[in-house]
C-alpha cells in the first residue's frame, strides 16, 4: 500500500505491510528531497497511530515546523530547539573526532571539545557511560552547563553498582575521557546529546581498582611509553533478534524465545524484520564513525553480525559497548529485542565475540613475519602459547555466564579446544589469512556477554606476562571447561589470575559469578533454563534478582 495523507506538514507518505508502517517525510517541500524515514510496528495499530502523530508533532525537524505553522514568523524559534543532525553530517563529525583522537594530545582535545559544547547552544546534555566489573553498561545524563562547570567533581553511588563499593563507603567519582566523545543520532538517543566514556575514580581521585576500562587504558599507555608497543583489536560480535520488547526479562522456559526470521547464513529477504534491523543498525554505526565493513544474517535463524574497522584496544571495547546499546535500542523501537546471550536457544548455533588482536611498534605490525609459520612472527607465537597455557584458568573472564558454557558445545562450531589452527574453527585460537597489514590472531572462545575491557586486559597481560605452553606429552587436546562450576574452580585456584587481576577483583568477580551459578541448575541439560536468563548480569534487575 502507498498512501498520501494530508496534514500540516508537506509531503508525508505512508507505506505499510503486514508487520510495519513506514512513515516517509520530505524535509524540503519545494524539491521533495531529503526524506526521513520512521518505522513503526503494526501489531498494535492504536499504538502505531499514536507514535506517528507524536513524530509529526514533536520529533519533526524544526525546518518543517517553521515552514508549516502559519502563525510563526521566520525569526521565531520552535518551543524545543535541540541539535538533530543528518547521518552523513554525524559521520563526518565522528570521523573527524577519531582523527583528532589519534593525533592531538588529550588536553588539547579536551579544550576543543569544551569550546564546541560551550558554543553549541542546541546541546542540552552529555551522556556519560561506564562499565561495571561484570560488563554491564551504565549511562547517566548530565546537564551540559553543570557538566562543564563540574566535570572534575562528578560523583555517584558506587554501592548501587554490582562489584563496586560497599554501602558504608559508597561514593565514587566519574572522570570523563574527553577523547571518547561521540556525536549521536537523535532518533536513537534523543535530540541535543553527545556521549562520552568515563573512568571510575575513588574518593581520592585515584583509578578505581575494579574499573577495567581504566585498568586497560593505563596498561596500554604504559606499554606504549615503556616499550613503544600498541595493541589493536576488532571483534566479530554476533547476536539474536527476538520477537517482543524485553524478551529476556519476560523469559519463560516453558515457551522459550520466538525468533523473527527463519533464514540462515547470508540468507534473508531484503525487507524482512531481521534485514530491516541490520540495515538500521548499520546506518547508526556508520553515523557514529565505526567505519563499517560488512553486515549479514549469521548461520542460526534470526542471528546477525555487523563488522567494522580495526582500532586500538581501548576504542575497540568502547565500540563493543556502543554496538550493543545501539542494537538494543533500535530493536526496541521496532518492537523486538536484540539479545547477546551466548546461547539463548538450544539446538542451533550460539553467538560469539571472536576477538581479532595484534601488536604494533613504530607503526609496524609485529605479529607479521613473511617467513614465519603461518605468516606470524616469533612474538605472535609466543603470545599465542602463553594464552593457551593459561586458557582454562582465565576462561571465566571470557565466558562469564552460566549460559556461555551452553555455547561451548562441539556440535555447533564451538571453539572449545585449547589449541591453535589456521583452519579448524573448533580451536580456541585461529590464524586468519593475513599480510603485513592484517596479520593477527583470532580468539574465538570469547562470549558476547563478557566484559570487553576485562577480556582484552586479561588477554594482553596473559599473552605478554604469562608462561609459555609446555611441550605436549600426549596427543590429547585439552578443552575449555564445560560448565561454569569447573570454570569457577579453575579461576579460584589460579595464582596467575590473582597476579594480573588483583586479589580483591578476583574475589569480587568470583563471588558474583558464584551467585549467578547457584541460581541455575547445575546440569545444563538440553533445554535453556529460566535461571540462566533472568539472573544473567546483562538481563537481571533489582526486582528479578530479589524474586528468587
Amino acid at each position: 500500500m502507498h498512501t498520501f495523507f494530508s496534514c500540516k506538514y508537506p509531503f508525508c507518505f505512508l507505506y505499510a505491510n503486514r508487520e510495519f508502517l513506514f512513515l516517509k517525510i520530505a524535509l524540503d517541500k519545494e524539491t521533495r528531497k531529503n526524506y526521513k524515514m520512521y518505522i513503526f510496528n503494526v501489531e498494535d495499530p492504536d499504538k502505531a497511530v499514536s507514535k506517528i502523530f507524536y513524530h509529526l508533532n514533536f520529533v519533526m525537524p524544526k525546518k518543517i515546523m517553521t515552514q508549516s505553522i502559519p502563525t510563526q514568523t521566520s525569526q521565531e524559534l520552535p518551543l524545543r530547539n535541540f541539535l538533530e543532525l543528518p547521518y552523513d553530517t554525524l559521520e563526518e563529525m565522528n570521523l573527524s573526532m577519531k582523527a583528532k583522537r589519534d593525533t592531538l594530545a588529550p588536553k588539547i582535545l579536551e579544550n576543543e571539545c569544551r569550546a564546541y559544547l560551550e558554543k553549541e547552544t542546541r546541546i542540552k546534555a552529555i551522556t556519560l557511560c561506564f562499565t561495571d566489573i561484570e560488563g554491564r553498561f551504565h549511562t547517566l545524563d548530565y546537564d551540559k552547563k553543570f557538566f562543564l562547570k563540574s566535570s572534575d567533581n562528578l560523583t555517584f553511588d558506587g554501592s548501587s553498582i554490582r562489584g563496586f563499593t560497599q554501602q558504608s563507603e559508597s561514593d565514587l567519582r566519574l572522570d570523563p575521557d574527553w577523547t571518547s566523545m561521540y556525536f549521536l543520532p537523535s532518533d536513537i538517543f534523543g535530540a541535543g546529546k553527545v556521549i562520552m566514556f568515563g573512568n571510575v575514580l575513588g574518593r581520592d581521585h585515584k583509578p578505581y581498582e575494579s574499573d577495567f576500562r581504566g585498568l586497560l587504558q593505563n596498561y596500554a599507555k604504559d606499554l606504549k611509553e615503556k616499550e613503544g608497543i600498541s595493541a589493536y583489536a576488532a571483534v566479530e560480535l554476533e547476536g539474536f533478534l527476538l520477537d517482543g520488547q524485553s524478551a529476556e526479562q519476560n523469559f519463560d522456559d516453558k515457551e522459550g524465545f520466538t525468533l523473527v526470521s527463519l533464514g540462515g547464513y547470508f540468507h534473508s529477504l531484503p525487507l524482512n524484520k531481521l534485514k530491516l534491523f541490520i540495515d538500521s543498525a548499520a546506518e547508526a554505526q556508520r553515523a557514529l564513525g565505526f567505519e563499517n565493513e560488512k553486515d549479514h544474517p549469521e548461520v542460526a535463524p534470526s542471528q546477525f553480525e555487523l563488522n567494522y574497522s580495526y582500532t586500538d584496544a581501548l576504542r575497540a571495547c568502547d565500540l563493543i559497548q556502543l554496538y550493543k546499546l545501539l542494537a538494543r535500542q533500535i530493536a526496541h523501537n521496532m518492537g523486538m529485542t536484540a539479545c547477546f546471550l551466548p546461547k539463548p536457544i538450544a539446538g542451533i548455533n550460539g553467538s560469539g565475540m571472536h576477538t581479532n588482536f595484534s601488536l604494533a611498534k613504530n607503526g609496524k605490525n609485529i605479529f607479521y613475519d613473511a617467513k614465519g609459520k603461518e605468516g606470524l612472527s616469533p612474538i605472535a607465537w609466543d603470545f599465542i602459547y602463553k594464552v593457551l597455557n593459561h586458557a582454562q584458568e582465565i576462561c571465566l573472564t571470557i565466558n562469564s555466564s552460566v549460559n556461555a558454557y551452553r555455547r561451548l558445545d562441539p556440535h555447533f562450531e564451538a571453539p572449545n579446544q585449547v589449541k591453535v589452527s589456521p583452519i579448524d574453527r573448533g580451536s580456541m585460537i585461529r590464524i586468519p589469512v593475513g599480510n603485513e597489514r592484517t596479520a593477527r590472531i583470532e580468539v574465538r572462545s570469547v562470549a558476547p556477554d563478557s566484559n570487553p575491557y576485562l577480556v582484552l586486559y586479561t588477554l594482553m597481560r596473559t599473552g605478554l606476562e604469562g608462561k609459555k605452553l609446555a611441550p605436549k606429552k600426549s596427543d590429547r587436546t585439552k578443552t575449555l571447561p564445560g560448565n561454569i562450576y569447573d570454570a569457577l574452580r579453575l579461576f579460584k585456584q589460579s595464582e596467575f589470575v590473582e597476579k594480573i587481576l588483583g586479589r580483591n577483583n578476583k574475589e569480587k568477580y568470583l563471588k558474583f559469578k558464584q551467585q549467578a551459578a547457584e541460581r541455575s541448575p547445575k546440569e545444563l541439560g538440553t533445554k535453556v533454563k529460566s535461571g540462566e536468563i533472568i539472573f544473567h548480569h546483562e538481563v537481571t534487575n533489582q526486582s528479578l534478582w530479589n524474586n528468587f
